[in-house]
């Protein structure tokens, strides 16, 4: 199996353990991510229009190459099988500012990789104490950005014959069913920063999001690196409740 995605550091965390996680199953899987860091749908489009060569070329997780890329180089080099695309975190609940810039891409997407099943990556809401420069689109509340998304990404799939990647809505339920990750009250933020992914649970649990929605199998929890076993086992109980309900 072989994944394109068009993303942003998003989709940077979301690929870093997936390859490893796959081959640890026994999945042959290999992830290609071009990524610009906060790039939106508009943008993207921009460098499509532009043939801009802006994009770091992701292969399973590590960048390659001493130079960016085009999409349009990466995207005529060989076949896919899936395709991902998402919207920047910041408007990922404001469904206006999605088209035109989204059919556009799809349609370049079909015109190159005809048969690719497409997927749409629905992403999660700001940390609560979050102090991304647009978290006040959502008054900074965490629950609002991510009913926004909820809503947003859930309308765009239907339009576009997208399957939905749930990450964020993984990650909210671990945040509220979690002791060990409800940071409101004192436990581990899944987030670094207050919005990217942190390097152990959260991009572990997103990576095994995309591995469940993409393959259809069950998140089985193994050993991966020095996580607690007992909290990739709740992990992977709630991938499975969401990914394969």
């Amino acid at each position: 199996m072989k994944i394109l995605s068009i993303g942003n550091s998003f989709s940077v965390d979301a690929h870093a353990y997936l390859h490893k996680l796959a081959e640890q199953r026994g999945v042959d899987i290999t992830t290609v991510n071009l990524a610009i860091g906060g790039c939106s749908l508009q943008i993207h489009w921009d460098n499509v229009v532009n043939n801009n060569a802006k994009y770091g070329h992701c292969i399973n997780g590590e960048f390659w190459g001493e130079r960016d890329v085009t999409i349009e180089e990466i995207i005529k080099s060989e076949h896919f099988d899936i395709v991902t695309v998402q919207q920047v975190s910041h408007f990922s609940g404001m469904y206006e500012t999605y088209q035109p810039y989204l059919n556009n891409l799809i349609e370049y997407v079909r015109k190159y990789q005809k048969d690719a099943k497409l997927y749409f990556h629905g992403t999660w809401a700001y940390e609560i104490d979050s102090t991304h420069s647009e978290f006040y689109l959502y008054e900074n509340d965490q629950e609002k950005m991510y009913n926004a998304i909820c809503k947003t990404v859930k309308r765009v799939c239907s339009e576009i014959g997208a399957t939905l990647i749930p990450s964020g809505e993984v990650i909210q339920n671990l945040r509220q069913r979690v002791k060990e990750f409800d940071y409101k009250n004192g436990g581990e933020s899944l987030c670094c920063d207050g919005f990217h992914m942190s390097h152990t649970y959260g991009r572990y649990a997103v990576a095994m999001t995309w591995l469940t929605t993409l393959t259809g199998k069950r998140a089985e929890p193994l050993p991966f690196m020095d996580l607690d076993l007992n909290l990739i086992e709740q992990i992977c109980q709630i991938v499975n409740e969401i990914c394969l309900k």
